[in-house]
């Protein structure tokens, strides 16, 4: 994977050398075209004009250019500066041409990024072995760059799976809410928090009224599509970033309530019920003529010392005080 402007690293087999020459004198470009031309693996392209080398530059991704420091309108160095605040060039090897040896500019050649000096035009045989040189070390960047990128992207997926296979052990498959599995996890890890704040804990337990008999009625997988349905309004019922909906097995669901006082419950409970019954799932063997569920709710202060599993069964029997008082409610109670 590569980004618009950046190099694309070179394939298994596409291995040829490509060199830009940038000269306004075109003889001296056809001098390099002729010594290059016996080297099978060496492409060759010349820009006589270096109002346009930058850009034929990222187009043609040469592994090196050939770069004249004096022409008109732009001389050499300005046009290193340009090649190198350019992400599509940036990185390729740059020989600079010059008439003659100069230290200053060839200091400043250096300094801004050119990768070799060399008097024009040397003999065939030291330009070639120059360009081989930097169009390997170029290649073989551009691999290593590529095979780095490529084990990010692998890591960056391993964690992807990772995380969903993580996700996926505390999800009930068929509703998509937490299941009893994460819910143990969870509760235990509020309820110490509220231990050290001194806060209220609470939970509601649910239970689908008749479950049974719209089974036996219309059938176990329309059966599995309530259980969808009422896990969608537990969600829309309980969103805050804390609140946790889960399944708890069967028909019976669990929702953990931190920070809830007990007086909160009942207003909380009428809103699921509310939300339930909007779904007007037909439910012909229920009293009610639709699905409906019943609601245990319970509420406490944790102090040091004391353990979740009673506040568990507080909330197991204000749902059996609801059950038994008709159902199709909420009942609650403090521990």
């Amino acid at each position: 994977m590569t980004t618009p402007d950046a190099p694309a690293a070179p394939s298994s087999g596409d291995y040829a050398v490509k060199v830009l020459l940038v000269d306004d004198q075109k003889i001296v470009g056809e001098s390099v075209r002729r010594a290059l031309a016996p080297q099978a693996d060496i492409e060759f392209r010349y820009c006589s004009n270096p109002g346009e080398a930058v850009a034929l530059a990222a187009s043609y991704m040469p592994t090196v250019i050939l770069q004249d420091l004096v022409m008109p309108g732009v001389d050499g160095l300005t046009l290193l500066r340009q090649y190198r605040a350019n992400p599509a060039t940036q990185d390729i090897p740059i020989i600079v041409l010059s008439t003659k040896e100069e230290p200053a500019i060839k200091s400043e050649a250096f300094a801004l990024g050119a990768s070799d000096y060399l008097i024009k035009l040397p003999d065939s045989i030291e330009l070639i072995a120059r360009i081989r040189h930097h169009s390997k070390a170029y290649l073989n960047q551009l691999q290593r760059d590529a095979a780095h990128l490529a084990l990010r992207e692998s890591q960056r997926a391993l964690m992807e799976i990772n995380a969903e296979l993580q996700r996926l052990t505390h999800v009930d498959g068929l509703t998509g809410l937490s299941n009893r599995r994460y819910f143990d996890e969870y509760i235990d890890t509020q309820w110490k928090l509220a231990v050290r704040d001194a806060t209220p804990l609470s939970l509601f337990m649910i239970d689908l009224d008749n479950f049974k008999r719209y089974n036996d009625t219309h059938g176990h997988l329309a059966g599995d599509e309530v259980l969808k349905a009422i896990a969608g309004a537990l969600r829309a019922s309980f969103a805050r970033p804390t609140d946790l909906t889960a399944r708890f097995g069967g028909e019976e669901f669990i929702v953990v309530l931190p920070r809830t006082p007990l007086d909160a419950l009942p207003t909380l409970g009428a809103r699921f019920l509310h939300n339930v019954a909007a779904l007007n799932i037909t439910h012909s063997a229920s009293p009610f003529g639709v699905v409906s569920v019943s609601i245990g709710g319970a509420s406490t202060i944790p102090a040091p010392g004391e353990e979740f599993m009673p506040l568990m069964q507080c909330a197991d029997l204000a749902l059996y005080d609801a059950k038994g008082a008709g159902k199709n409610r909420v009942v609650t109670r403090k521990l």
